[in-house]
C-alpha cells in the first residue's frame, strides 16, 4: 500500500438536494432527477472498477427505492452504506423540528442528540444495522462524542471543510453563515476536546478517524475562494479552469491536483489520500456554474476514468470510509506524527511554494515566496474548547482560532508598516534593514529522528553595499514536553527551531539578525479585545557574586523578567544580552502562551500595538560576523 493513493469516493442520494431544489424552481420533479443523478454517479464509479461509500441522508431513508438500491450496490460492488447528517431539510424534518435550519452543528445540544438519534434509529430500521461511517460539513466534538458513545460502530466521519471560513462567506455574497477554518487537510483522529485538533494520545482519541469534506488545492484555496479549487470536478468548472478542443472539455488542472495529493506520500512515510464527496445538486439537468449538463456529466465521468486508470496501474486503492479508518490507524501508530505537504503552484505554473504542517500541537504554513515567512499558525496545543450552535457563543463560527493569518489579518505587505500578522526575519546593517519576506526561494524536505526539517535554498540579501547569503532551516520538533514543578506532570509543547545560517565571508563586517513574530488572535478579519493579553521578556544572566555549588568559582545563572498588560499604548520592554532569553505573549482568550527565544541573543523585546494596529511584537536578535543564529518558537497551553 505504501505510496499508493488511498481514495474515498462518497456519494449521497438526496431527495431534497439543497442546490437543485431552488435552481429548478419547482418546475421539474426534483426527487426523480436527484435519484437519476445519484445512479449516474454510482454508475460512473462502478464502470471504472471503483467502489463507493453511499452516505444515505435522512430524507433518503424515507425512500424504499433508495434503500433497496443501496443494498443492491453493497452486495454487488462492495459499496459501504453510511449515514450522512446532511440532507436533513425534508418535509418530515421540517414538520418535526419546526425550523428551516439544516446544519446539525448549529442546533443546541439537546436537538443535536435528538437529530442523531432520529437519523441513526431510522437507518437501523431500514437496514438492520448501524453505520460504520457518517459525516456532515462539520461535526463538533460534542456531536462526535455523542455519536461514538451511543453508536460505537461508527469509525469514520466527514468532519470539516478545509478553510471554509470568511473567504467562503465573502464569495457567497456574505450569505454563507458558517465558518470552519483551521482544521487539517488530510485524514486525522480528532481530539475529544475540539474536533479540529488531532488527538495527542489514546486518552484524547475521540474514537473515529475524520476526513475533510473536500480535497482542495492547499495554495489556491488558502489564497482565494476554495470552492473553485478542489478534487470535485464541478469546483474546477466553477473556477473556469478548463479548455475546449476537438475532444471537448479538458481539465488538466484537475488531474494535476489529484497527482499533487499522490505526491504527498513523499513527505508522509508513503501515505497519501484523496477524496470525492459529491451531492446530486451539482449535476442537475438545468446546468450549473456557467456549464451545461453535458459538460458537468463529462467532467464527472472523466475524473472517475482517471481514478480507474490509476487503480489499474497499481497507483491507487479505492476504499470505503470504514476501510480508510482502519488503514489510517494502521499506518499512523504514533499520534504525534505530523502531516506534511510541501505544496507547489500547479494552477499558474509559478515557483511559489508553501509548506503545510500539522501535528497535535500546531498547524502552520510557511511561504517560501516570502523567504519562508509563517503566514498561518493555529495553536492546537491549547485544545481550545469551542462549543458550537444555538445557545453558545459560536452559533455559526466553528473556526479554530489563529495566532497568525496573513489573509485575514494581513501579512508583511500591508499599507501600514508592522500591522500584519507574520513571523519572519530582518537583517540590519549600517542603519538599513531588509526583511526576508522580500526574498523568494524554494525548499527541500527531510525527515529527522524527532521531527521534520524544511531547508530553504540560499538567498542573497543586498544591504548597504554588503551581500549576505543566508540559508534557513525550519526544524519542527514533534516530541517536546515540559515538566510542571508543581505536580510533576509533563505538558506538550509545539516547537519550531529556526536556524539562520550565513554562508559567505562578510570580511569582518557585523550584521544583526532579528527573528520576529507579529501576532494577533481570532477567527475572522476583526481582532477581539486584546486587553487580556500579557506580554513579557526575559533573559538569563550570570550573577558573579553568587557562588555556584556545582561549579566553584563560577557564578549562578539568574533569570531577569519584565511584563506588561496589553493596553494599546505602544509600550515596549527590551532586555540586553544573555546566555539565552526571549519574549512571550499569554493569550487567555485562546488558552495559549507563545514564546520566541534565542540562543545567546543580544536583545529580547516585546511591544504592544495600538488600537489602529491591534497586534503584538515578539523579537530576539543577535549580532554576527558569520556563523548562525538559532531561535525557537514555542506554543504551550496557557494554564
Amino acid at each position: 500500500m505504501e505510496n499508493k493513493l488511498a481514495l474515498n469516493i462518497i456519494h449521497r442520494p438526496e431527495l431534497s438536494p439543497e442546490y437543485a431544489e431552488r435552481a429548478l424552481g419547482g418546475k421539474r420533479d426534483v426527487r426523480d432527477e436527484s435519484l437519476d443523478i445519484f445512479l449516474f454517479q454510482q454508475e460512473s464509479a462502478h464502470e471504472c472498477g471503483l467502489k463507493t461509500t453511499i452516505q444515505i441522508t435522512y430524507a433518503s431513508l424515507f425512500s424504499d427505492k433508495i434503500v433497496e438500491i443501496a443494498k443492491e450496490h453493497h452486495a454487488q460492488y462492495g459499496d459501504e452504506i453510511g449515514l450522512s447528517l446532511l440532507g436533513l431539510p425534508c418535509k418530515q424534518f421540517k414538520e418535526k423540528y419546526k425550523t428551516e435550519d439544516f446544519c446539525i452543528w448549529m442546533f443546541d445540544e439537546e436537538t443535536k442528540k435528538q437529530i442523531v438519534d432520529d437519523c441513526f434509529g431510522l437507518f437501523y430500521e431500514k437496514f438492520g444495522f448501524y453505520p460504520e461511517s457518517t459525516g456532515s460539513y462539520f461535526l463538533d466534538a460534542f456531536t462526535i462524542k455523542y455519536i461514538k458513545e451511543k453508536y460505537p460502530s461508527v469509525k469514520c466521519a466527514v468532519a470539516t471543510c478545509w478553510e471554509e471560513g470568511p473567504k467562503a462567506y465573502h464569495t457567497c455574497n456574505n450569505s454563507w453563515y458558517t465558518f470552519m477554518d483551521g482544521g487539517p487537510w488530510n485524514p486525522w483522529i480528532p481530539s475529544k476536546v475540539n474536533s479540529h485538533c488531532p488527538a495527542s494520545d489514546a486518552n484524547d482519541d475521540s474514537g473515529i478517524v475524520a476526513i475533510p469534506h473536500l480535497s482542495r488545492d492547499l495554495m489556491a484555496c488558502f489564497d482565494g475562494n476554495g470552492s473553485n479549487f478542489g478534487t470535485h470536478p464541478q469546483n474546477v468548472l466553477r473556477g473556469m479552469i478548463y479548455y475546449e478542443d476537438e475532444k471537448g472539455t479538458e481539465y488538466p488542472y484537475l488531474y494535476n491536483l489529484i497527482d499533487q495529493y499522490r505526491h504527498l506520500a513523499k513527505y508522509n512515510h508513503g501515505f497519501c489520500y484523496n477524496m470525492v464527496f459529491v451531492g446530486p445538486g451539482w449535476l442537475n439537468k438545468a446546468g450549473r456554474w456557467e456549464s451545461p449538463y453535458e459538460r458537468l456529466a463529462k467532467s464527472y465521468k472523466d475524473m472517475m476514468k482517471y481514478y480507474g486508470k490509476l487503480k489499474q496501474e497499481g497507483k491507487c486503492v479505492d476504499m470505503t470510509m470504514s476501510e480508510l479508518a482502519d488503514y489510517y490507524r494502521e499506518t499512523h501508530p504514533d499520534y504525534r506524527r505530523a502531516e506534511c505537504a510541501l505544496w507547489k503552484d500547479i494552477l499558474y505554473g509559478s515557483d511559489k511554494e508553501y509548506f503545510w504542517y500539522a501535528d497535535p500541537n500546531m498547524r502552520c504554513c510557511l511561504d517560501f515566496n516570502q523567504g519562508g515567512a509563517m503566514i498561518d499558525l493555529r495553536p492546537y496545543v491549547a485544545r481550545v474548547e469551542q462549543k458550537t450552535g444555538i445557545g453558545t457563543d459560536n452559533v455559526y463560527d466553528a473556526s479554530y482560532p489563529y495566532l497568525i493569518q496573513a489573509n485575514y489579518r494581513a501579512g508583511y505587505f500591508t499599507h501600514y508598516a508592522g500591522a500584519g500578522t507574520v513571523a519572519s526575519c530582518k537583517i540590519h546593517y549600517k542603519g538599513q534593514t531588509v526583511d526576508l519576506c522580500l526574498t523568494r526561494t524554494m525548499a527541500t524536505f527531510q525527515n529527522e529522528v524527532n521531527g521534520v526539517s524544511v531547508i530553504t535554498n540560499p538567498v542573497t540579501v543586498k544591504i548597504a553595499g554588503l551581500e549576505i547569503v543566508i540559508r534557513t532551516t525550519f526544524m519542527f520538533e514533534m516530541y517536546v514536553s515540559t515538566l510542571s514543578l508543581k505536580n510533576g506532570e509533563t505538558h506538550p509543547v509545539g516547537t519550531l527551531r529556526i536556524t539562520r545560517e550565513i554562508l559567505n565571508d562578510l570580511h569582518g563586517e557585523e550584521v544583526e539578525i532579528e527573528e520576529y513574530f507579529t501576532g494577533g488572535f481570532g477567527t475572522t478579519e476583526y481582532q477581539p479585545d486584546m486587553t487580556g493579553v500579557t506580554l513579557g521578556a526575559y533573559r538569563f544572566v550570570c550573577d558573579d557574586n553568587a557562588e555556584n555549588p556545582l561549579f566553584p568559582g563560577h557564578g549562578v545563572e539568574k533569570k531577569e523578567q519584565s511584563e506588561l498588560q496589553f493596553s494599546y499604548k505602544n509600550r515596549k520592554i527590551e532586555l540586553g544580552a544573555g546566555s539565552s532569553g526571549g519574549a512571550y505573549a499569554r493569550i487567555p482568550d485562546v488558552n495559549t502562551e507563545i514564546t520566541l527565544n534565542g540562543d545567546e541573543p543580544d536583545s529580547c523585546s516585546v511591544e504592544e500595538g495600538i488600537a489602529f494596529s491591534p497586534v503584538y511584537h515578539l523579537r530576539v536578535s543577535k549580532k554576527l560576523k558569520g556563523g548562525e543564529f538559532r531561535s525557537w518558537l514555542s506554543l504551550r497551553k496557557a494554564n
